[in-house]
């Protein structure tokens, strides 16, 4: 196709499709109905409807988190159209998904002067984009978008806007494919290899060393995670995850410790301020991770492994920077450690080790069962048994309480299967992250495991998964309150609940009837294993409504501003107790 003349909007379509894309979510408006009408003349690219601009973008997160280095495509107007993106290109912005998003825009001659549906889209999303372009030249559309896709998945990948005047989509000017050109923006791949040494040095000689991994290990590719799995097994050492990393190490391994940080596990939190080394793999020390700073890993050295030198001291100060893919480091990190011979230090670690068996024994995941009533651990350990040997499951989340009890109760032993909105916290972003998860694996389960208040958010994309006949599963753990506000008002504001009961909650059995689903609901323990078989057997997109016991909250729990050592168990530390010297001092050896 290279010389080939066309219009701007038919440049779109043989760029996108050049560039891989097979999917692209959107919703049409005057600002693009070039691209639509072109659309309309070509099977390359498959577009799918949403019924809302949001709703595209969290689709599109879901699309590219589940396929392991796709780009995710959305395809908006202008004014509204590109502000309603806006939330989702933060988002994933803040998770460092690769997005490519293009929005109409007015004809250039009307830029500037406060036309009928124009915002100024570049200026508005310049802070949450890794990248934005205003292009005003057909002739320059073709290399503007191949390097949107460039810029899209190189180095730490993220969102990146195209923002395209509508005469410009009318105009016609010479198309040229992605080989044509050479682009700049070449980000640091391969790691220092004196710093690799010394990394692997560090390692061997710790005695209480500890894996923290986060989402830049999916982000760098199956291998990548295969390669951690293979280094941890080796070496010896525990191992643990942030909300966006699991599923980089397998939740079914012994060395791994769960989830770390304010929902995370008792054991992982306690390692994580006890250990003498903390090896960072692809997290960014957020501070749902990190608490008190101050009182982060406190008597650790630090080694932080990101291609992002932007993230190294940005948040904890750390002795030792690594700048690179965290798949090329880890190969880096493993190919040193067999060809020096090292081995799995398990005489010096055992005593680590056994304090950590000590911190699993506590069970900080515990609960009382209510009978008749449902917990909420209690469901999700049951839709676990009914998908376990299941590999082909998906699931997204909303975000609140039932998010983070998804995160513990909800083991995953590969990447790429587990899509929730990390960094920003979208309420909101399951259901159409589910679509797009689906959309990508057609035969797969997915399951969006959400909040009665958060699949409100965005309820009418329940009208997208059935126009395609998307078998989506809406699991809603409904406890009629914003479970996780709720929870902080009882904790920390004197149990005023101000605005967080929803009095008025719909019948998302008939909810979901009316758009043409099936509805299913579970009130009791006994109800539970039926609803969850029904739900799962029944073909075409489900809502299960799940009613759960209204004041359950989620923990354990790390307050605000508290350090690791300072996790609660429970409501006062009722119920499982931790040793009090243990809780003081972070480490007690056994």
């Amino acid at each position: 196709m290279s010389g080939r003349q066309m219009s701007g909007a038919e440049m779109v379509l043989a760029a996108l499709a050049d560039n891989g894309v097979d999917t692209i979510f959107g919703y049409p408006g005057g600002a693009v109905l070039p691209i639509y009408d072109a659309m309309f003349k070509q099977t390359l690219v498959r577009h799918v409807l949403v019924r809302q601009e949001g709703g595209a973008v969290h689709a599109a997160e879901g699309y590219a988190r589940s396929t392991a280095g796709k780009v995710g495509c959305v395809l908006v107007t202008s004014g509204p159209g590109a502000t309603n993106a806006v939330t989702g290109l933060l988002d994933a912005q803040m998770d460092s998904i690769p997005l490519i998003c293009i929005t109409g825009q007015v004809p250039t001659h009307l830029i500037g002067n406060d036309a009928f549906q124009e915002a100024d889209t570049t200026g508005i999303t310049r802070p949450c984009t890794k990248h934005n372009y205003l292009v005003k030249d057909v002739n320059k559309l073709a290399e503007t978008i191949h390097e949107a896709f460039h810029v899209a998945r190189s180095g730490r990948p993220g969102p990146v806007l195209i923002d395209l005047p509508k005469d410009v989509q009318f105009a016609t000017g010479e198309y040229r494919p992605p080989e044509d050109f050479t682009f700049t923006y070449n980000p640091p791949f391969e790691p220092d290899q004196a710093a690799v040494e010394r990394a692997v040095e560090m390692i061997a000689k710790a005695e209480r060393p500890l894996f923290y991994t986060g989402g830049g290990v999916i982000n760098a590719g199956p291998a990548a995670a295969a390669t951690l799995t293979e280094l941890v097994r080796l070496t010896g050492i525990p191992c643990t995850s942030t909300l966006m990393g699991l599923g980089a190490f397998p939740a079914s391994d012994r060395q791994f410790l769960g989830m770390l940080g304010m929902h995370g596990s008792y054991e992982a939190n306690l390692a994580t301020h006890g250990c003498d080394l903390l090896i960072c793999v692809g997290a960014r020390f957020d501070d749902r991770v990190t608490g008190k700073v101050s009182a982060f890993s406190p008597g650790s050295k630090k080694i932080h492994i990101d291609i992002d030198a932007s993230s190294i001291n940005k948040n904890v100060r750390v002795d030792l920077p690594v700048v690179g893919d965290a798949g090329r480091v880890l190969e880096a990190m493993l190919r040193i450690w067999k060809s020096r011979g090292f081995q799995a230090n398990a005489e010096a670690m055992a005593p680590w080790w056994a304090q950590i068996e000590a911190w699993r024994a506590v069970d900080c995941f515990a609960y009382r069962r209510a009978d008749p009533v449902i917990k909420p651990q209690y469901a999700l350990e049951r839709l676990r048994a009914a998908l376990k040997g299941r590999d082909d499951v998906y699931i997204t989340t909303e975000v609140g309480q039932h998010q983070m009890w998804a995160a513990q109760f909800l083991p995953f032993d590969k990447p790429n299967h587990w899509m929730t909105s990390g960094g920003l916290g979208t309420m909101g972003y399951g259901l159409p992250a589910a679509i797009g998860t689906q959309m990508a694996h057609p035969g797969a389960v997915v399951i969006d495991v959400a909040g009665e208040a958060s699949i409100l958010m965005n309820i009418q994309e329940m009208s997208t998964a059935v126009q395609y006949r998307l078998p989506v599963k809406i699991f809603i753990m409904n406890n009629k309150w914003m479970g996780m506000v709720r929870q902080w008002q009882e904790l920390l504001h004197g149990g005023r609940f101000s605005e967080s009961y929803t009095a008025a909650l719909p019948d998302f059995v008939k909810l979901a009837e009316a758009f043409g689903a099936t509805g299913v609901r579970a009130e009791t323990v006994d109800d539970l294993d039926s609803a969850i078989a029904r739900m799962l057997s029944t073909p075409g997109p489900v809502i299960l409504d799940v009613l759960v016991d209204e004041t359950e909250m989620c923990f354990p729990m790390i307050p605000g501003g508290a350090a690791h050592n300072e996790i609660m168990l429970g409501p006062n530390d009722r119920g499982q107790q931790a040793d009090a010297a243990t809780r003081e001092e972070g480490m007690v050896l056994v």
